[in-house]
C-alpha cells in the first residue's frame, strides 16, 4: 500500500501510514476479506488521529509525546522465548495453571505456552492461527463496526494487529480451569505492540479467564479483546498490568451480552507509565447481570485512566461497579464510568463506585461517575469520594508499636484490597494480593 491516499490524513497518523505502506507485504498471505479491513481501519486511523484533551473520554491523558515521538508498529515476526521471557513468566505467572497461552511482543510463543487438554467444544489458540482455522468466527468480529467507529486506536489496532487470542466455547460447555494468558514484552522492541483477540462464550458456557500483561523496556501495548456472551452464558476476565516504568499501555474489553448472560470483569492496573483501561458493554439481552471493578495503585510519574460504559438496551438488566484509586507523588490517576439506560429498558439495577487516596499534595485522582437514564422504572446510583489515610487508623496502629511506614502500607493496601475481595477464585485473589503487597513496598510517600 503506498502512503499516497485519497483520504484526509491527521499529521500525526502520517508515519503509521508509511509503515503501513512498508511492511504490507508481510500480510500478503492473509485474506482478502482482512487484506481491505486492515486498509478500511487505517483510513478511519487516519481521519480520527490522536485523540486530544478536548475529547471527553480522554480529557485526563497527555499524549502530545506519543504525537512527537511515533512508537510504530514492530511487525508480525513470531517471537522466541528467550531468558529474559522466561525469567518474567516465571515472575508474573501463575504458580499452577492448566492452560496457559503465551504471547511474546505481541505474537504467540509456543514454546511457554502449556494448553492443556480442553474439554470438547473448546477451541483455544493464537489469532493468527484462527484466521485460517475460524476464518468466520474472525471475519465476524473483525469486520463488525460499531465498536471501533470512534475509537483511533482501536482501528490503528485493527490495522496492525499481529497476534492475540481466541477462545471459542461451545453451547453448555465449562471450563472447569482458567484460561491463563500472558502477555510480555521483551523489552527490545521500542514500538507499539497491538493484539486482538476474541472470546465467544456460547449459550449457558462458562469460563475464567486471566490476563497479565508485564515487559520490560520502552515500549506501547494497545490491545483490543471482544467478549460474546450468548444466553446464559457466564464469562469471568481478570486482568493484572504490570508493565515496564516506561511503557504505556491501551486496553480496550469490549463486551456483548445476550439475555440471561453474566459478565465478571477485575483489573489491577500497578506498573506501566501510563496506561489507559476502558470497557465498553452493551447489553442487548434481557436480564443481564454485569459487574465490573478494579483498582489502580500510582506513584511517581504515572497516569492511569479507567474508562466504563455500559448500555443497557434491554430490560431487567443489573450492573455493579466499584473501583478503588491510589495516587501517590506525583501521579495522577482517573476513573470516568457512564451507565446509560435506553427507553424501554425498565427494570435496570445500577449503581456505580468511585473511592480514591491521594497520598500528598503533588498526587492528584479525578473522577467523573456518570448516569444517562430515558426508562422511569429503574434503580440507578453512583457515588465518588477523594481522600487521604484515616488519620486516626494510623494514630491508633502508631500507638501499638507499628512504624508509620509500616503503618500506611497496611492501610493502603486494606483500602484496595476491599476491590480485590471481590474476585471470587481464591487462588486468583491471593495471586493478585501477592503482586499487590509487593507494588506496595515501593510506593513512595
Amino acid at each position: 500500500m503506498s502512503a499516497v491516499v485519497d483520504f484526509p490524513v491527521k499529521p500525526e497518523a502520517r508515519p503509521y501510514l508509511e509503515a503501513f505502506g512498508r511492511d504490507f507485504g508481510k500480510h500478503a498471505r492473509e485474506p482478502g476479506w482482512l487484506a481491505g479491513q486492515r486498509r478500511r481501519s487505517l483510513a478511519r486511523f487516519a481521519e480520527l488521529g490522536f485523540p486530544s484533551r478536548r475529547s471527553e473520554a480522554w480529557r485526563y491523558l497527555d499524549l502530545r509525546a506519543l504525537e512527537e515521538t511515533p512508537m510504530l508498529p514492530v511487525g508480525s515476526v513470531r517471537a522466541v522465548g528467550g531468558v529474559a521471557a522466561r525469567e518474567l513468566l516465571a515472575e508474573v505467572g501463575l504458580s499452577e495453571t492448566a492452560h496457559r497461552l503465551v504471547l511474546v511482543d505481541g505474537c504467540y510463543a509456543p514454546e511457554l505456552s502449556t494448553v492443556g487438554r480442553l474439554p470438547s467444544g473448546v477451541w483455544l489458540g493464537a489469532t493468527a492461527a484462527a484466521i485460517d482455522e475460524q476464518p468466520e468466527l474472525i471475519r465476524s468480529a473483525i469486520e463488525a463496526p460499531p465498536f471501533d467507529a470512534a475509537r483511533p486506536f482501536a482501528a490503528l489496532n485493527a490495522a496492525f494487529f499481529a497476534d492475540g487470542f481466541v477462545l471459542d466455547i461451545a453451547p453448555g460447555v465449562t471450563l472447569d480451569q482458567p484460561v491463563e494468558i500472558v502477555h510480555l514484552a521483551s523489552g527490545g522492541t521500542g514500538g507499539s505492540l497491538h493484539t486482538r483477540s476474541l472470546v465467544a462464550a456460547g449459550e449457558g458456557s462458562r469460563a475464567l479467564i486471566f490476563e497479565t500483561f508485564a515487559g520490560q523496556g520502552a515500549f506501547w501495548r494497545n490491545d483490543v479483546v471482544e467478549l460474546r456472551l450468548a444466553a446464559g452464558a457466564e464469562l469471568t476476565r481478570i486482568g493484572l498490568v504490570e508493565e515496564a516504568a516506561e511503557a504505556l499501555h491501551f486496553g480496550e474489553m469490549l463486551a456483548e451480552l445476550g439475555s440471561g448472560s453474566r459478565l465478571a470483569s477485575f483489573v489491577l492496573l500497578l506498573g506501566g507509565r501510563t496506561v489507559r483501561h476502558e470497557v465498553i458493554v452493551r447489553s442487548e439481552g434481557e436480564a443481564t447481570q454485569c459487574a465490573l471493578h478494579g483498582a489502580f495503585v500510582l506513584s511517581g510519574r504515572q497516569e492511569a485512566n479507567i474508562v466504563t460504559g455500559v448500555d443497557h438496551v434491554a430490560p431487567g438488566g443489573e450492573t455493579r461497579e466499584i473501583f478503588k484509586g491510589v495516587a501517590a507523588g506525583r501521579a495522577h490517576g482517573a476513573f470516568q464510568g457512564r451507565i446509560t439506560v435506553r427507553p424501554g429498558a425498565q427494570k435496570v439495577d445500577a449503581h456505580q463506585l468511585s473511592r480514591n487516596l491521594v497520598l500528598g499534595a503533588r498526587a492528584a485522582i479525578d473522577t467523573k461517575p456518570e448516569l444517562e437514564i430515558y426508562a422511569d422504572d429503574v434503580k440507578c446510583s453512583h457515588g465518588a469520594a477523594v481522600g487521604d489515610l484515616d488519620e486516626a487508623a494510623l494514630f491508633y496502629l502508631r500507638t501499638r508499636g507499628i512504624g508509620r511506614e509500616e503503618a500506611r502500607r497496611m492501610l493502603i493496601e486494606a483500602f484496595v484490597r476491599e476491590a480485590v475481595e471481590l474476585v471470587g477464585s481464591p487462588p486468583l485473589r491471593a495471586h493478585l494480593l501477592s503482586r499487590l503487597a509487593r507494588r506496595l513496598t515501593s510506593l513512595e510517600e
